[in-house]
């Protein structure tokens, strides 16, 4: 195999030219065999093959610096940089990470988890290195997807002013992880599709070079100063009314064509965009006609591009999904908003039942929410759906434009908790803390697929912000005979004894189910609370419980720093209760990529490690 001599940094180098398609097709079928085994996102790796190795034909790395925007289609990037034999180990516990790494190699320039800020970090490692006196070059490469998140615009207004090399690589392949919608999408549509820029630049530079003694000199001037004659003839570029030089379009599969023009973008002492045409899926028929399912896979059958496994009870997603869609059928002022997760977010079905009710703004989660809160200041009842980590972006227009205003703007979070091998930057481990730190912000979690149905039910009627938070994979269906209507500011007391009193929220409500369980064939009599809103917390019930028990055990499945144990923790120091409290919550570090099993019992969230907690804590005191 060809791909068996790419064992470091920059051997692709020694690969002869004529072997290049072959190698492509290596790498697809390697990718294609490992996420087949693994899960990853497929659809955007199989899409950047030959990009990716123009890419390192064109750079030295290390010392040249590519930063992959989200970076989830960095696979081929790890496999040409010296991990090929690692790669099989990509998003399990202590394997490859899915997304670049600083520390995993040196090739890792940045960090990336999350849409839009490649060209922000590209520009500055560009400054930084022209600051220092460094020699090499930086290259962002961003979807053009991610070019439509205001961070993408606001730093590429900054790299105009940049004086010095710059290279942004716009990968364009008319998809961000749903379809592209908006006018940045459409206005690079007809850059494109244009019939004018295919053979544009050699009809102007021959008749240019046909003017006696003068032309030939003529066309190699204008490409010195403008790069492209196509600059002459096209007025209004977008990227060229911005003073960034502007290369392309290229054909992303044609690896000799790429390197030319990444080679003349080196010349540039400026900013400068190269525009390569890409598709999602290239060379696997099911994520080319199915580039948004095939964006981030479980495992699957090559053959067939279905599934292995599933059945069973239904994902959270797929209860929002279906309860939303009835809701709605029933409220005509409801309308949902996604940030080009549709059907990440179960937001496909209404999609298609109400599509006038239903508003993609594309990767543009600060945006969103602004959007819903005009939307409900005009009457409407807006939903945000978006993952947990993803709402981090939009903090500052929750607090601004929905909570200040107190809007009825409901935002569903799924993905909420440890979502496993997405890794650090996807983990919704934050937004217990983030949300009930905002005054006016109601937060809630259920224990079941039932209680969120009945918690979905119940903000159609909620008259200000609202938040509710459910993890990602099979919604737990036992304990539905435990359900008594939801309350506002109520929690549910499931079992009432004496003596230990567990007290959790959502996902770790069925731990703590299984622990008390643990804890009873011990002896120990123990009450079970199922607090429903982590915001505001209901203080009457742990009052009236505070007399018969002598030790608190708060439960969670998010950051222990601003969490729902912290806020309990408070309120008992306001009631002067002075008996045991333990905390059970993520503790202060960033989680990594892998099982969610395995997470949970490294974290020391699982039943048995809590119930060990417990125990060792009373034999302490």
């Amino acid at each position: 195999m060809i791909l068996e001599r790419i064992n470091a940094p920059n051997d692709i180098k020694k690969i002869d030219p004529s072997e290049y398609s072959a190698l492509a097709e290596e790498i697809r079928t390697y990718i294609l065999d490992k996420i087949s085994q693994n899960g990853g996102h497929l659809a955007s790796n199989m899409g950047v093959v030959e990009l990716t190795m123009a890419l390192h034909l064109a750079f030295d790395l290390p010392q040249d610096k590519l930063i992959w925007d989200v970076g989830h289609q960095s696979y081929t990037h790890k496999i040409l940089s010296g991990r090929r034999e690692e790669f099989g180990s990509i998003r399990t516990y202590q394997g490859l990470s899915g997304f670049p790494n600083r520390r995993e190699s040196e090739c890792d320039a940045f960090n990336t988890g999350h849409s839009s800020t490649s060209i922000s970090a590209g520009l500055g490692l560009a400054q930084a290195r022209q600051m220092r006196g460094e020699d090499g070059y930086v290259v962002s490469i961003i979807g053009d997807g991610a070019l439509t998140g205001g961070m993408a615009l606001e730093a590429l207004n900054n790299a105009s002013q940049f004086h010095g090399n710059y290279i942004i690589v716009l990968n364009d392949n008319n998809m961000s992880i749903a379809e592209n919608r908006g006018g940045i999408s459409r206005a690079l549509g007809r850059i494109r599709t244009a019939p004018v820029y295919n053979g544009l630049k050699e009809n102007v530079s021959s008749a240019l070079s046909q003017i006696p003694g003068i032309g030939n000199s003529l066309v190699e001037r204008i490409s010195r100063t403008k790069s492209s004659i196509k600059q002459l003839v096209i007025p209004g570029m977008v990227f060229e009314e911005m003073d960034i030089t502007y290369l392309g379009p290229v054909d992303g599969y044609d690896i000799p064509g790429m390197v030319r023009v990444l080679e003349e973008a080196k010349r540039l002492n400026r900013a400068v965009l190269v525009h390569v045409i890409t598709k999602k899926g290239k060379g696997y028929a099911p994520a080319e006609h199915y580039p948004e399912h095939f964006h981030g896979v479980g495992a699957f059958d090559i053959a067939t591009g279905k599934a292995k496994g599933g059945g069973g009870s239904p994902s959270w997603t797929k209860v929002f999904a279906k309860v939303f869609c009835d809701i709605a059928a029933k409220h005509p002022e409801v309308v949902a908003i996604t940030a080009a997760m549709p059907e990440g977010t179960g937001l496909k079905r209404f999609a298609k039942r109400y599509p006038d009710r239903f508003f993609d703004v594309g990767i543009a989660e600060q945006h969103a929410v602004t959007f819903a809160a005009g939307m409900a200041a005009g009457g409407l009842k807006p939903y945000f759906c978006v993952y947990s980590s993803f709402l981090q972006r939009g903090f500052d227009q929750m607090i601004h434009d929905v909570c200040i205003q107190h809007l009825p703007v409901t935002f569903c979070l799924d993905r909420a908790g440890i979502v496993g091998s997405d890794g650090e930057t996807h983990q919704g481990i934050f937004d217990l803390s983030y949300l009930s730190m905002i005054p006016g912000m109601t937060v809630m979690a259920p224990k079941s697929c039932y209680e969120l149905a009945d918690m979905l039910r119940f903000s159609v009627d909620f008259n200000g912000p609202l938040a509710i938070r459910y993890p990602r994979g099979t919604a737990l269906e036992k304990m539905k005979d435990f359900r008594p209507p939801i309350e506002y500011g109520k929690a549910e007391c499931m079992f009432r004894e004496k003596g230990i009193l567990l007290l959790a929220i959502g996902s770790m409500v069925e731990t703590a189910w299984e622990v008390r369980e643990a804890l009873k064939e011990k002896g120990y009599s123990v009450s079970l609370v199922n607090a429903r809103f982590a915001a505001p917390l209901d203080t009457e019930l742990l009052k009236e419980l505070l007399t018969t028990h002598s030790v608190v055990v708060t439960l969670e499945e998010n950051v222990a720093k601003g969490g729902f144990g912290e806020h309990v923790d408070a309120a008992l120091a306001a009631l002067d209760y002075h008996g045991t409290i333990l905390s059970v919550a993520i503790p202060d570090c960033y989680v990594e990529h892998g099982n969610v099993t395995i997470l949970k019992e490294m974290l020391g969230l699982d039943t048995e490690s809590v119930t060990r907690k417990i125990l060792n804590e009373l034999e302490r005191v």
